[in-house]
């Protein structure tokens, strides 16, 4: 099973900066390869929206409302994505999630594709 656990949240004020992590683990096997991983973000009520999303080439993607201030990156070594996010706006106070797909090496199944969410981690921006 590949697991997703997000941390760096928190409150901060308007101006201010977080750094998510997204760390990607295998619970019984390795993983082989994170392709595509992407931070949502959900404010109570409204739909999910894609923040930022980076691809196994480096290539990345960001919502309008966030390009210029968040950047997602990937450290292929320590299976691990991050979202560095700047100059934040009280607009960006959501529930942020990750997700990401590839493959992993289950010690019981052998290869197998994967697509994961974690849980979530609330960020708040007061004025």
């Amino acid at each position: 099973q590949v697991i997703l656990v997000e941390s760096g949240g928190g409150l901060v004020q308007a101006g201010g900066s977080l750094r998510l992590s997204c760390a990607v683990t295998v619970s019984a096997g390795s993983l082989i390869s994170i392709n595509t991983a992407n931070w949502y973000r959900q404010v109570a009520g409204n739909q999910r929206e894609l923040a930022a999303s980076v691809s196994s080439d480096g290539s990345t993607v960001y919502a309008d409302s966030v390009k210029g201030r968040f950047t997602i990156s990937r450290d292929n070594a320590k299976n691990t994505v991050y979202l560095q996010m700047n100059n934040l706006k009280p607009e960006d106070t959501a529930v942020y999630t990750c997700n990401a797909a590839g493959e992993y090496k289950s010690d019981y199944y052998g290869l197998d594709n994967y697509g994961s969410w974690g849980p979530g981690t609330q960020v708040t921006v007061v004025p």
